[in-house]
């Protein structure tokens, strides 16, 4: 076999990119056609790998070892110069860069770990991750470095510090004590073995809310029998048909997939237990109360009094759309007494969107393609912030996988921000979820420079063929936006420390940038500047546009409702009830007919496939105020000008430059110079939902 000469096959290369831009790009950008073309497997000839994400150690993946050890080092040496008497740095400085030292390994190690290719590297990665909770496991039982801090907290640093150094270190404590280090031996041990039951609980009830519902045959009745799959003797349903055309279907499927389960049950009852006697122990009142301690919402309390301030003003609006949707079902099977049920919800959005917007399936993919959509987010983000997406040509052995992207985000002063690797193609073993990694968080350094962040957004996208690019449905669209919007929150951030930097903030406000950016997908104003067909170029029609953003707002009042009911119901299983020993099931009745507009389906189960119990215990709630808040903003500062770069300019300086390194709820109220009460919160969304709700009548009216 005869080998190609290096400019042989750059010329090859060369040719298959200049065949693909005559072909589909003439009118794109040079970054949307990167993302348009198929990637190209990297040929090197000469050049030494440089390691992923460029970390030499990681040439190979015996790289992880030497990592480890020295952060095990570096460690060693942090805690000598916090504990020393004649310590000559600010506390929370010495403790940041101990931070900085075992995230740069842990939360590289967790991203390799599941998202490597190549088992080698996710097995040493996956070991790294197991000798750095060892490490961290070590230092929440090392007294003498909490009493250093703690100190501190209390009395005030020998070294001159800021409001936001006070802060950051009462971050670090509250941390540290949430293994219940500053506890007597007894309970601090109780603590212990408390988390680690509380996590073993957590992984056993996610796996068993992911388990098919397997019933024998003789238990599902005959006509709707046929609509499942069958292993032997056995009926298996795999989940809700929430789409399905037949009536019948729908019912059967959540009736029978959310059968209650005693197993489930217990793991439920015993998680919340579990979690009350742990925030018990830690001088709380609740758990819902320690998950709160240093929120955007602050307490349960108040939570409570924005769910149902929400709840009283959604009733009547929620309530008008279950009346659509009965109306629809009643002309549909033909009985006029038929009613709006629970499983009907996501069908009749789905019917609504095709009979009144007259919606074809898949009519809007052509206008989406994926550089596309990459060219809007560059001059979105340009116009607003002054920044550049730049389609940045990797190094030897710096990505994981050959169809990986690289951006250098690029200030049209301030120069490089950091970087943003896109891994959005699906491929095997890859796990099927958008999101947001951070390798490396932003931090100022001795030397006065900055640290660069360094993220990964991962998509589940399909591959772009030589037929053409990856097209984006509208969902996928706001999706790649809100992990932008992730993204881009480690960008523009600019903080002290790397522990309160980008991401890094409370629960309740690390949503808000993400949200915020799908305001800016579903803007008829911002999608004009990036829709357009990916072979014609011919920009979507205004009605076309109109027909996508109103389909985005159908229902609203109703799937917000839902959003409310799910997050009272998670507020309530802990609280006070918690220690009751009151089935779930008896609360989530009890809840529903009190938030939501349909009734409770008896000898159903819903919550024990509630797997966000686990990751978002008593923290549900986060999103609904994350986009309330995102509402607020948009309404304030961008709705009349999505383009207006001094508000660009305004909320990255009060927003997103600070990260968590001020208390959410300040930024917000300094931001929008009013008081974040739960009554403003509440009319901030209202006011969106009934705005849409009249651009949507309109539109109906005017297609009549």
């Amino acid at each position: 076999m005869t080998l190609l000469s290096r400019s042989a096959t750059s010329a090859i290369l060369l040719r298959r990119q200049q065949w693909w831009g005559h072909r589909f790009a003439s009118a794109w950008t040079p970054l949307a056609t990167a993302f348009n073309a198929p990637p190209g497997r990297r040929i090197n000839f000469t050049r030494d790998d440089v390691g992923l994400f460029g970390m030499r150690e990681l040439r190979s993946c015996e790289g992880f070892y030497l990592m480890r050890d020295n952060v095990e080092t570096r460690t060693q040496e942090l805690i000598l110069e916090a504990t020393s008497e004649q310590r000559s740095r600010k506390m929370v400085d010495i403790f940041d860069e101990l931070s900085d030292s075992l995230c740069k390994v842990a939360d590289l190690a967790e991203f390799v770990r599941i998202a490597h290719p190549q088992g080698k590297y996710s097995q040493a990665a996956e070991q790294a991750c197991i000798s750095i909770c060892g490490v961290v496991e070590s230092l929440n039982t090392h007294r003498s470095l909490y009493q250093a801090l703690n100190h501190v907290v209390k009395h005030g640093d020998k070294m001159p510090s800021s409001e936001v150094d006070r802060h950051v270190a009462s971050l670090f404590l509250f941390d540290f004590e949430q293994c219940g280090i500053h506890l007597p031996e007894k309970e601090r041990l109780r603590v212990v073995r408390l988390n680690d039951y509380i996590l073993q609980l957590g992984q056993k009830f996610m796996n068993g809310a992911a388990q098919p519902s397997v019933l024998p045959r003789t238990q599902v009745p005959d006509a709707i029998r046929n609509y499942f799959p069958t292993s032997g003797d056995n009926v298996i349903i795999t989940g809700l048909c929430t789409n399905a055309e037949n009536e019948q279907m729908r019912e059967a499927a959540y009736r029978l997939y959310l059968q209650p389960s005693a197993s489930q049950e217990e793991l439920l009852r015993d998680l919340l237990l579990c979690r009350h006697e742990l925030a018990r122990s830690c001088g709380f009142e609740t758990y819902a109360h320690r998950a709160l301690n240093g929120s955007t919402m602050e307490t349960p309390e108040v939570v409570r009094k924005f769910i149902d301030e929400l709840s009283e003003k959604l009733r009547s609006r929620a309530q008008a759309d279950f009346a659509i949707m009965t109306e629809m079902k009643r002309r549909e099977i033909g009985q006029g007494s038929a009613l709006a049920e629970i499983w009907d919800t996501p069908y009749f959005t789905t019917q609504l969107r095709r009979q009144s917007l007259e919606e074809q399936a898949n009519e809007f993919l052509p206008y989406f393609s994926l550089g596309g959509c990459m060219e809007g987010l560059d001059n979105l983000l340009n116009t607003l912030y002054g920044v550049r997406l730049v389609n940045t040509e990797m190094e030897p052995g710096e990505s994981w996988h050959s169809d990986i992207y690289k951006l250098s985000v690029v200030h049209e002063s301030e120069g490089l921000l950091g970087y943003i690797y896109c891994d959005f193609f699906e491929r095997a073993g890859k796990p099927n979820q958008d999101c947001h990694f951070t390798i490396q968080g932003g931090k100022r350094l001795p030397d006065g420079s900055y640290q660069l962040p360094i993220v990964v957004v991962m998509l589940g996208l399909t591959q772009p063929r030589w037929s053409g690019p990856t097209l984006l449905s509208p969902a996928r669209v706001d999706n790649l936006f809100h992990e932008i919007g992730h993204a881009m929150h480690s960008m523009l951030a600019r903080t002290e420390h790397q522990h309160v930097t980008g991401t890094r903030c409370s629960t309740d406000f690390a949503e808000v940038p993400s949200v915020l950016m799908e305001y800016f997908a579903g803007d008829p104003r911002v999608l004009r500047t990036f829709a357009r067909h990916f072979q014609t170029h011919e920009p979507i029609s205004e009605d076309m546009l109109k027909r996508l953003c109103a389909s985005k707002h159908l229902f609203a009042a109703s799937e917000t409702q839902l959003q409310v009911f799910y997050s009272a119901l998670d507020q309530e299983y802990h609280g006070a009830a918690a220690q009751q020993g009151v089935s779930t099931t008896d609360t989530l009745r009890s809840v529903q007919s009190q938030y939501y507009g349909l009734p409770y389906v008896e000898n159903t189960a819903w919550q024990l496939r509630f797997s966000h119990l686990v990751g978002y215990g008593a923290k549900y709630y986060a999103y609904l105020v994350s986009k309330t808040i995102a509402s607020w903003i948009w309404q304030t500062y961008f709705e009349s000008n999505p383009f207006n770069r001094q508000s660009g300019e305004k909320y990255r300086a009060e927003i997103l430059a600070h990260g968590g390194a001020v208390p959410s709820r300040k930024l917000v109220a300094n931001f929008l110079q009013r008081e974040m009460t739960p009554s403003v919160l509440a009319d901030s969304l209202i006011n969106e939902i009934d705005t849409d709700e009249s651009k949507i009548k309109e539109l109906m009216v005017s297609r009549i």
